[in-house]
């Protein structure tokens, strides 16, 4: 590290690395900092004795993901971005295979739920016209009221996959909806092919040809700031010590309320925006179970699908999707297609959860016990779709919120960061401290990885132009 940077940015996730790879390919002297020894934040992976490699959730994004990395990392990252042509859904109401887009859609509405074309057609269009400027008073729940009255079979359909993608409920603003909605919509579910982490060390390799520094282990504990400006960052090394790094400018891709009350302190923002910032809502956190199979063993692809959402409720409820009493959960099934030059299926399974039911208020053998019956009924409800499959299991592993917050610092284990009113306050940081931005989840701007590379896409235009000005006042 040098002791001066144009930008220092806090935390590797998708967001923070797209940013930092916009600003040192435009020429600014970036430093870009990551409290865990890996990069990539939410999207990385762990490994396991014999080869074993878990993405630590997962995946689907878009298609405009292929746009978003051709534009701003590069076109290999973007070749290697495929489709997952088998969306699967059983549940009591319903079950069906999809390819996730809006003609398929319309096809599964209009013939299998007997809703009229127009109304169809009429919903379709109100959810891709949304924008961030929309009405925010008007909700999901009264979205779908308005096109499919008292079909919750038709709710469900729509809803609960969003809900895993974002955290959003039904009584959350229409738009937050819509918009993730509308982009998966265009031409279905995409991944990354050869896994999370070719995509992270294809990453790493542009920003280093980008010449941005990257310094990982290296934890951000204070944002300094002097006479309402950022003045640069405390780093604490994992080896110890303490490196105070100058810069003009921070962004940072921690949790939003982590940054502006651990990192930061309140003691520098206006009283108003403080209250603001405390009446913003956490999203929820999830939790993950991790199945490596045995070598040579094949999941039947045709029977499982690429992704599946499978729950035993009657019906879609967003509080029964975050209770510890399971019922509904996705399986992402990861094949040696998805993952070449491997002769293992993996299985990753993956459920919305309350924080506190996994916090540190748990004691250790009770924490320890929820985890072991995690797995088990998991691996329980897999045999309805993989009926062998318990006894060619090579590896399993589980992850709680309280994982989440070990290794990402995220206050509350929050998987999706804020709810949607953490947008405000997230683009509203340089106004308040000149030179302190931020990007990460505030409501999934789109959704997932899609809504992170973009909001660093985002950050960086706004740092951009922050850095133009203050050098055409110093001329």
């Amino acid at each position: 590290m040098k002791d001066v940077y144009d930008v220092v940015v806090i935390g590797s996730g998708l967001a923070g690395m797209t940013a930092a790879n916009i600003l040192g390919r435009s020429g600014y002297d970036v430093l870009l900092l990551e409290q865990h020894f890996q990069l990539g934040g939410l999207a990385t992976t762990f490994k396991r004795r014999d080869g074993i490699i878990f993405d630590i959730s997962l995946h689907g994004f878009p298609v405009g993901m292929i746009k978003s990395c051709r534009r701003y990392w590069n076109q290999s990252i973007a070749d290697r971005i495929v489709q997952l042509p088998k969306i699967r859904f059983d549940n009591p109401q319903f079950k069906l295979e999809t390819t996730f887009d809006r003609d398929d859609f319309t096809r599964i509405l209009v013939d299998k739920f007997g809703i009229q074309r127009e109304s169809v057609v009429a919903f379709f269009d109100k959810t891709r016209s949304m924008s961030h400027y929309d009405d925010q008073s008007l909700t999901t729940r009264e979205l779908f009221a308005e096109f499919f009255p008292n079909r919750l079979d038709v709710v469900r359909l729509l809803m609960e996959p969003i809900t895993y993608a974002n955290g959003s409920t039904l009584d959350d603003p229409a738009l937050t909806y819509g918009i993730v909605f509308s982009n998966f919509m265009s031409k279905g579910v995409y991944t990354f092919q050869g896994g999370t982490d070719v995509l992270i060390d294809m990453m790493a390799s542009e920003l280093t040809k980008n010449q941005v520094d990257i310094v990982k282990s290296s934890p951000v504990r204070k944002i300094l700031v002097d006479n309402g400006k950022v003045e640069g960052v405390v780093i604490r090394p994992k080896n110890g010590g303490e490196i105070t790094v100058r810069s003009k400018v921070v962004l940072s891709n921690a949790n939003l309320k982590g940054t502006i009350f651990d990192m930061t302190g309140r003691e520098h923002f206006s009283k108003s925006f403080v209250e603001r910032a405390e009446s913003v809502r956490l999203n929820n956190s999830s939790t993950q179970v991790y199945i490596a199979m045995k070598r040579g063993y094949v999941i039947d692809e045709e029977q499982c699908g690429d992704l599946l959402f499978t729950s035993t409720a009657p019906e879609f409820d967003s509080a029964k999707l975050l209770d510890r009493n399971i019922t509904s959960r996705t399986f992402s099934f990861y094949y040696p297609k998805t993952r070449p030059n491997t002769d293992r299926c993996y299985v990753v399974s993956s459920t919305n959860a309350h924080y506190k039911d996994w916090d540190d208020s748990v004691p250790s053998e009770e924490y320890k016990n929820r985890k072991i019956d995690l797995i088990n009924q998991t691996v329980t409800h897999l045999e309805k779709f993989v009926p062998d499959v318990r006894q060619n299991i090579d590896w399993t592993e589980a992850a709680t919120p309280r994982t989440f917050a070990r290794y990402t610092e995220h206050w509350g284990g929050a998987s999706f960061g804020t709810k949607y009113e953490g947008l405000a306050i997230s683009r509203g940081l340089n106004g308040e401290l000149a030179g302190l931005f931020h990007a990460g989840s505030v409501g999934i701007i789109m959704s997932g990885w899609l809504g992170a590379v973009n909001y660093g896409v985002i950050a960086a235009n706004d740092i951009d132009a922050f850095l133009l000005e203050n050098k055409k006042t110093k001329n």
